[in-house]
């Protein structure tokens, strides 16, 4: 690594030395080792000084989509100063009839903001970021990824991947935003499967207050977020010397178990997957017109990103039950009987008038299952009215509960159309609208997020709403911005 990284913090101007340039051997080294791992050191932006970063960075827009309450709690604390509020979209407006004015007002934000120095420029480095949450402090860095290294489809097998299904009507809103836009604010968090904590952790003992570049209370019980430039080569070069190790084949292949067949997967998708999804094909539409030297390096082919280590203390994942509505739970159980017999799985059930009496017998399924080794089988309560129950799958070919649930689900839904589905957060509140009459609940156990790589990559993409990152409020604030057009 060399002092490439390393320009001239001129807050006078936003236009800055590259990391490097096309013309220098050293420089065409570099990129070459950088995108082998898929990364790019970015240029990032901040806020100046006298911008209030309480009001400039606000939730993932796709939060509280069922809660405009909250979404006009912020507008009204935002009001009109600088804040990343004006340049997103929140979901829950996605229906409204101003779509088309609230794109223009985003792109026109972006620019003010650009040519009135609201936002100043950082000489190429990372990010490091420690966010306190209720469940401890969890640890980030600001990276840039290649979307050379990214194929969402099933079957991927990139250095990139997503982790759950990509919805492509999803996409279009997404992209009509992005691909006129001169700044992307990302909310974007990407996991790495680093037990040894050998990337992100240790840049905290090494962090100084002379390198701090924001420390503030988010809005809305967001927590603490603290942030510090990492710009030295020396500690940009532990970083991805780390991450070239996790990405090593022979490593990959005895960590997991697997064989040449299959591809490394060194950043798996957490948060945010359809917007990166959505600078995917943004780029890929870009660039047609490039030339092949343009190509290399234009910012808009790469997208900034949080990088999580799957293994932080704080990081937990929670289930996401289902609840079928306007369903016959006699029938989805005869169903259920049908499909995984066609499937070559075994199945049956046991129902209990108490949810009492199910939990105690659920608890003492899944203690003789750990304890003697019984022959695969997926448990899965459920309950209805005035009925509680476990589902049993034996011989099941997906290698989570959620899987195999969810094969059968997205089956009997296509052939019943009049029955339909929600993804809930939270065990009661299953527990509430499952047993109400016409509707049918069913509980998933926790993901183990120490499973995710490994399930990933024997079993694929997982099913859409597998895991949530913690609650609405945890997830990632906007607040850092880089530029996407030339």
């Amino acid at each position: 690594m060399t002092d490439n990284f390393k320009t001239e913090n001129d807050n006078n101007s936003n236009t800055k030395k590259r990391p490097y340039t096309a013309n220098s051997q050293e420089a065409y080294s570099l990129r070459k080792s950088l995108r082998t791992i898929g990364v790019e050191i970015p240029e990032i932006l901040l806020p100046n000084r006298q911008v209030d970063l309480q009001k400039w960075a606000v939730v993932a827009c796709d939060q509280y989509t069922s809660q405009p309450s909250y979404w006009h709690s912020v507008e009204e604390y935002v009001s009109e100063s600088p804040s990343t509020l004006h340049m997103i979209f929140p979901e829950v407006y996605l229906e409204d009839d101003d779509r088309q004015q609230r794109i223009t007002n985003i792109s026109n934000a972006m620019r003010r903001y650009m040519d009135e120095d609201v936002l100043v420029q950082l000489p190429p480095s990372l990010v490091y970021v420690e966010r306190t949450l209720r469940t401890g402090k969890r640890r980030g860095l600001m990276v840039a990824l290649d979307l050379e290294q990214y194929d969402y489809h099933e079957g991927s097998q990139t250095l990139i991947r997503a982790t759950e299904g990509t919805v492509l009507n999803r996409l279009p809103p997404r992209i009509a935003i992005r691909q006129d836009a001169m700044l992307e604010v990302p909310h974007i968090m990407v996991l790495i499967d680093d037990p040894g904590k050998t990337v992100i952790e240790p840049i905290s003992e090494e962090i100084s207050e002379a390198e701090k570049l924001y420390d503030f209370e988010l809005m809305m019980k967001g927590g603490r977020i603290r942030g510090y430039q990492v710009s030295k080569p020396a500690a940009i070069k532990k970083v991805l010397h780390a991450l070239a190790q996790l990405a090593d084949p022979e490593t990959f292949q005895k960590k997991y178990d697997v064989g040449k067949d299959k591809g490394v997967l060194l950043f798996a998708m957490g948060d945010g997957n359809h917007s990166f999804a959505t600078a995917k094909e943004c780029w890929d539409n870009l660039k047609t017109g490039l030339s092949e030297e343009e190509k290399q390096d234009h910012p808009a082919r790469f997208a900034m990103v949080e990088l999580i280590n799957v293994h932080d203390d704080s990081l937990v994942f929670e289930p996401i039950h289902r609840v079928l509505f306007q369903a016959d739970p006699v029938q989805v159980l005869t169903a259920m009987k049908k499909y995984y017999a066609a499937a070559g799985q075994g199945f049956d059930y046991e129902s209990f008038s108490s949810k009492e009496e199910m939990k105690e017998k659920y608890k003492a399924l899944l203690l003789r299952k750990a304890n003697n080794g019984d022959p695969p089988v997926h448990l899965i309560p459920y309950m209805c009215s005035g009925e509680w129950g476990i589902l049993k799958i034996s011989r099941p070919k997906r290698n989570l509960e959620v899987g195999t649930l969810q094969e059968f689900l997205d089956d009997y839904l296509n052939r019943n159309k009049d029955v339909s589905i929600d993804y809930i957060h939270g065990e009661d509140v299953t527990a509430e609208l499952g047993s109400k009459g016409g509707n049918m609940g069913f509980l998933l156990p926790i993901m183990n997020k120490n499973n995710l790589f490994k399930t990933v990559i024997v079993d694929g993409v997982l099913p859409r709403k597998t895991f949530s990152m913690g609650e609405a409020h945890e997830k990632r604030f906007y607040l850092e911005c880089r530029r996407i057009i030339r």
